[in-house]
C-alpha cells in the first residue's frame, strides 16, 4: 500500500511539474502597442518621406538627385489653385503619383503604394497618413 501511495505521488508531483513547465512556456497574447496603430505626424512624415526633395522648408530646395529637375514649391499649392488649399489632388497625388505626360520617368514617388509596401500598412493606415501629410502641407501654405 505505501508503495501506491508513493508511486501516486511521484505521479502527481511529475505531473504538477510537467504542467508549470507548459504554462510557463504559454505566452498570453499581446495587444499590439498602442504607438504602433498611431499614424506619425504629417511633420513626421514630410521630415522621413519628402523633406529629401522639397527641403526642409518646403520650397522644393532640397538635396534632390541629379538628373531630375526641381521640385516645386510646396508652400504655394493654395497660391497656385485659386486661394484654396487642394485638398483633393494633394490626397491623389500623394496616393497614386502625378499624372505624366507620354514620356519621362515619374520623378516623385508613389507615396501610398511605398507606405503599404514599405510598413505593411493597410489602406486605412496609408489613408491616414496622406491626411496626416496632407494637413501639414495645408497648414504651411504661404499667406
Amino acid at each position: 500500500m505505501t508503495v501506491r501511495i508513493a508511486k501516486f505521488l511521484t505521479a502527481c508531483v511529475l505531473s504538477g511539474l510537467i504542467a508549470s513547465l507548459c504554462a510557463s512556456q504559454e505566452k498570453p497574447p499581446q495587444k499590439a502597442p498602442e504607438a504602433a496603430s498611431t499614424s506619425p505626424s504629417g511633420a513626421e512624415l514630410y521630415r522621413q518621406h519628402c523633406a529629401t526633395c522639397h527641403g526642409n522648408d518646403l520650397k522644393g530646395n532640397g538635396p534632390f538627385p541629379p538628373p531630375y529637375r526641381e521640385p516645386p514649391d510646396l508652400r504655394t499649392l493654395s497660391r497656385r489653385h485659386g486661394g484654396k488649399f487642394p485638398e483633393a489632388y494633394v490626397s491623389k497625388v500623394l496616393l497614386s503619383g502625378v499624372t505624366l505626360p507620354a514620356h519621362g520617368p515619374a520623378e516623385m514617388p508613389v507615396w501610398g503604394a511605398e507606405f503599404e509596401a514599405a510598413n505593411g500598412l493597410d489602406k486605412a493606415e496609408v489613408a491616414q497618413r496622406i491626411k496626416n501629410l496632407s494637413n501639414y502641407l495645408k497648414s504651411l501654405q504661404a499667406k
